[in-house]
């Protein structure tokens, strides 16, 4: 008895379940009319609207051509008009001298005979009817203004509502990921004269393989693109993936969007570890700033969050850093941050293996900073270069200018001019670590290492202030260098 309840209360929750799906196919379909009969009524009226404009084009070209046929008409009716008033003045002077011509034969006087030949002679010799041109100056012929719209008759009756474009497909192969751009390149699958443009939207995911219905990310859109390709660029990697779907547009309608594809956009993302970080730095982020009260600041909090009244040394009793909920479990756990002249902060992400890159902008003002990498268990009073476990590159602005490179407190003074920018590229594998002007790409100085332990990215600052850019990938002119500059790398022995 009881399994039969069972499988009637699975039956009704089943049927309950189909019963609320065709409801809502219903309501779809409810829906779905009602679209039709609002998009059928905006079609109708945009169609009534094209033709009333081609009905305007016809009426301002027919009123154009009835004006030419009127300016002709006056113009050759205004010649032959005034040809007509000269030859019928030549023709009554014509018969007015004839008239006297006339009287002449009749006189009997031979004096008056003589007389009245020679003016009649002068007379006939200056008459207008000699200089007259018997031919018209214009034609009475109208018929080259006649037209004939055969042809755009012939179009206007081929005339038929515009196809919806064809579905474009996004060619993988062709595609690209490089030097944080996306080249992104599709085909249609029928030629199609009619495609005015092109629609490409764009977004990032942490997820490979098709796009999520449900995701936080925004599609960005692009349009108004001519070509079948799209180069992307000046992006931030910041997420593992990028969807993307294109779609084409013809003047009246635009196609479906092409299935959506995800490529891969491999880049190094990091952010600092406030937590890690010397007392005197103050930390946002991907941004450090000396504060040289900082630690004094900190201290003071500390003791009054204690309820302690009496003073201590910001060296000796340095305040503790809230550890950041992204940085990734080292072995700094339950330690101090930096301290002392350690002013070194540390990024929040380990490597331990392939390549990675990133850049570090520093304030030309700094009197002294480093970049480099480090192992995770660096001490807290250790100063970057100055120790096995970490290498960089320091510059110092303050009293003795110099720019070098630092590694077990050994030193190599560079010979170049220090970039406002540096780029950093580490090949955890090949045991390279080197340093580039980000701008220019002129490599600076390269580390040979087996590195032993995990690595995260480290930065030292006095006096000034930097910016971290992360989310870059290792740029294709850093492999070629790397590539040809492999076997002549400077190593850690020619640090002396």
């Amino acid at each position: 008895m009881e399994d039969q309840r069972e499988a009637l209360r699975k039956i009704i929750t089943t049927l309950a379940v189909k019963n609320e799906e065709i409801q809502s196919f219903i309501y779809s379909l409810k829906q779905m009319l009602l679209n039709v009969e609002a998009n059928s009524a905006k079609v109708q009226e945009d169609l009534e609207v094209e033709f009333q404009s081609l009905f305007s084009l016809l009426e301002e070209l027919k009123e154009s051509m009835l004006m030419k046929i009127k300016q002709d008409r006056a113009s050759r009716t205004y010649e032959l008009q005034n040809q007509l008033a000269a030859c019928t003045r030549a023709l009554e002077s014509s018969e007015e001298l004839l008239e006297t011509a006339n009287q002449t034969l009749q006189a009997t006087h031979c004096e008056d005979f003589s007389q009245a030949a020679k003016q009649i002679k002068d007379g006939v010799t200056m008459a207008p009817a000699f200089r007259l041109s018997l031919k018209a100056k214009v034609s009475d012929n109208m018929s080259h203004l006649m037209v004939d719209f055969a042809q755009e008759r012939r179009m206007l009756q081929a005339i038929k509502f515009l196809p919806v474009p064809s579905t474009p497909v996004i060619d993988l192969a062709e595609s690209l990921v490089a030097d944080n751009c996306v080249t992104l390149v599709w085909r249609m699958p029928d030629e199609d004269s009619k495609i005015d443009h092109y629609v490409l939207e764009y977004r990032r995911t942490n997820f490979e393989g098709p796009p999520r219905l449900k995701e936080d990310q925004p599609w960005m859109v692009i349009e108004g693109i001519r070509q079948m390709e799209y180069i992307l660029t000046g992006l931030k990697f910041d997420m593992k993936y990028m969807n993307f779907r294109v779609k084409a547009c013809n003047k009246a309608v635009a196609g479906e969007f092409s299935e959506p594809v995800t490529l891969e956009t491999p880049a190094f993302m990091f952010r600092l570890d406030a937590s890690t970080s010397h007392q005197n730095l103050r930390v946002d982020e991907l941004s450090v700033e000396w504060d040289a009260m900082g630690g004094k600041v900190q201290d003071i909090k500390a003791r009054e969050k204690d309820g302690k009244g009496r003073t201590a040394s910001p060296v000796n009793s340095p305040a503790r850093g809230t550890p950041s909920p992204k940085r990734m479990p080292s072995g700094r756990g339950g330690r101090d941050r930096f301290t002392a002249e350690s002013y070194t902060v540390l990024g929040d992400t380990l490597i331990d293996g392939g390549e990675h890159y990133w850049e570090v902008r520093y304030e030309p003002d700094s009197k002294a900073f480093g970049v480099g990498v480090a192992y995770r268990s660096l001490g807290r009073f250790e100063q970057l270069g100055k120790t096995a476990a970490s290498w960089c590159l320091h510059a110092n602005n303050w009293l003795q200018v110099s720019f070098t490179a630092k590694h077990a407190n050994k030193v190599k003074a560079l010979d170049a001019p220090v970039p406002d920018c540096l780029g950093v590229h580490c090949d955890f594998h090949q045991g390279l670590l080197s340093f580039y002007n980000a701008r220019t790409k002129q490599l600076l100085h390269t580390f040979k290492a087996k590195f032993t332990q995990p690595l995260l990215p480290a930065f030292t600052v006095w006096c000034g202030s930097f910016q971290v850019m992360t989310g870059l990938q290792v740029p294709s002119s850093v492999r070629c260098l790397q590539k040809r500059g492999s076997a002549t790398s400077s190593s850690n022995t020619s640090l002396t």
